[in-house]
């Protein structure tokens, strides 16, 4: 605290937008947009997006490790879900095997438009490290899950 009684800031900022969190804020709103924007011509939400990437990693994963892995509410994953069954590119067993999990699977048509999709948003990550220095790209993901890990603990 300063002698007015105002809390230190963590680093010398002339104002707000100097902080990292702003900054990371403002780059995370920068790649949801252009997220947003070519997801849009597949016909996916960046959250939809997101659950058919983890499903093509880890097929059968349950509802919940998909609310988990997407940094979602279990509830939010489950209205995701529905969209996607409803939409053909996942399916789900109305009744578990075993436990109540249920087992999700992409169909072909997933597949396909994950795909798709995937292109886009490989290029929109192209252009983003594309305006760092290729040097520092390790350096940044390391400092990122740093922080990441600061937080969480």
């Amino acid at each position: 605290m300063t002698e007015e009684g105002k809390p230190v800031p963590p680093h010398a900022a002339g104002d707000v937008t100097e902080h990292v969190g702003y900054r990371l804020k403002r780059a995370a709103a920068a790649l949801r947009g252009a997220m947003d924007k070519a997801l849009r011509e597949h016909d996916l939400t960046v959250p939809q997006y997101a659950c058919l990437e983890l499903l093509d990693e880890r097929p059968g994963i349950s509802g919940s490790e998909l609310a988990r892995g997407t940094f979602v509410t279990r509830q939010s994953s489950s209205v995701v879900l529905r969209g996607l069954q409803d939409g053909g590119l996942v399916t789900r067993p109305a009744t578990a095997d075993h436990g109540r999990a249920l087992p999700v699977h992409l169909t072909d048509e997933g597949l396909r438009r994950l795909t798709a999709a995937r292109a886009a948003v490989y290029d929109i990550e192209r252009r983003m490290i594309g305006a760092i220095p290729a040097r520092r790209l390790d350096a940044l993901l390391a400092d990122l899950d740093r922080m990441a890990a600061a937080l969480d603990g």
